[in-house]
């Protein structure tokens, strides 16, 4: 006995496009001129650049007093430092990300497919209880009848 399963047509989509990252995003040109840009400031090795190239200019800021000092915290020293090493955090959670996207991805296939088995499963279940039922229930020559005997009484 055979049973033809099909398996859902979402089965096999899924299995030619693969999990979709980060590196798959199509960017063009200036895509991919703002991500080499980025992923050249977007190191530690560039903060530290920015944080001596802003120490440079800090005697100059103290010598002026409170108010340089200040500009030269916020203006300088926050956005040259600060923003590498966002930067920097920002790429490690978008690798955190996308590993756990594909996890989530692996996880969601191999559901798919214990589903689509069990659908199988299901569907030659269905064809063999039919059968047994056949089997086991078909009409069968009656029993010959019991003669009555007359009640007494």
């Amino acid at each position: 006995m055979s049973v033809e399963h099909v398996p859902h047509a979402r089965l096999a989509e899924r299995a030619k496009a693969g999990p979709h990252t980060t590196k798959a995003e199509h960017v063009g040109f200036n895509g991919r001129v703002a991500i080499l840009i980025t992923n050249m400031v977007g190191t530690m090795w560039c903060a530290y650049a920015f944080a001596a190239l802003a120490l440079i200019s800090l005697p100059e800021a103290i010598k002026g007093g409170t108010a340089p000092l200040i500009a030269w915290i916020a203006q300088t020293f926050l956005q040259l430092v600060l923003l590498s090493v966002i930067m920097v955090g920002q790429k490690v959670s978008a690798a955190a990300s996308d590993k756990q996207a594909l996890q989530t991805y692996k996880d969601a296939e191999a559901l798919l497919k214990i589903q689509d088995d069990v659908h199988r499963l299901i569907k030659l279940n269905n064809e063999l209880t039919t059968q047994i039922h056949a089997a086991t229930c078909a009409p069968s020559t009656p029993p010959p009848a019991k003669p009555r005997t007359p009640r007494k009484g």
